[in-house]
């Protein structure tokens, strides 16, 4: 009988199997993510998007009001003095925050984890995403010239870093919590 640990081969192809599994899983279930925030059945009983959307216009209303940014809303739309966002899926900070939640859910980790990793990606990505669209009405009302540069090139991108430089701190988390968890064992 060979022993799995000692055998570089067998240990291999485990490995390439969890990365495999992970793969498969990350794209099964941000399918069905997509599919739950995007059909109209399932809008029609529950629009997590227009939610989404609404909730973080409302709260950066919020905070140009604090920073002297005259601005309304209604719906997924802030009206600035010389400009209107519409934050949509992509600009609400939802979709960086599916890539990073399947992450989360794909990785083996404990639920209690899994949990700790969610609230606190969730709460990281949404805070500077609000700071990135309270930077962008900023750009919008202050420096217009800037803003589609800023909107198309650096905006965009930058959330889906957060998201992934958010998946790698809590790989870290994870992998910092097993190191203590072996020390103890020996």
């Amino acid at each position: 009988m060979t022993d799995k640990n000692n055998n570089p081969t067998a240990e291999k192809k485990s490995e390439s199997l969890s990365i495999i599994r992970f793969i498969v899983t990350y794209v099964v279930l941000m399918g069905l993510f997509f599919l739950l925030i995007g059909l109209k059945p399932v809008q029609d009983v529950l629009d997590i998007n227009g939610g989404y959307s609404n909730a973080i216009v409302v709260l950066t209303a919020k905070i140009l009001e604090i920073f002297g940014v005259a601005s309304t809303y209604d719906g997924s739309l802030i009206n600035l003095p010389s400009i209107s966002l519409d934050v949509e899926f992509g600009c609400n900070g939802l979709e960086a925050v599916m890539i990073y939640t399947v992450a989360v859910l794909t990785f083996p980790a404990t639920w209690k984890n899994r949990l700790i990793g969610f609230v606190a990606g969730f709460l990281v990505i949404q805070v500077l995403n609000l700071i990135r669209i309270v930077a962008l009405a900023y750009a919008g009302v202050y420096h217009r010239d800037l803003f589609d540069l800023i909107h198309i090139y650096v905006a965009q991108g930058v959330m889906i870093a957060v998201a992934l430089g958010t998946f790698v701190l809590y790989l870290t988390y994870i992998n910092h919590g097993q190191s203590n968890q072996q020390q103890a064992v020996t």
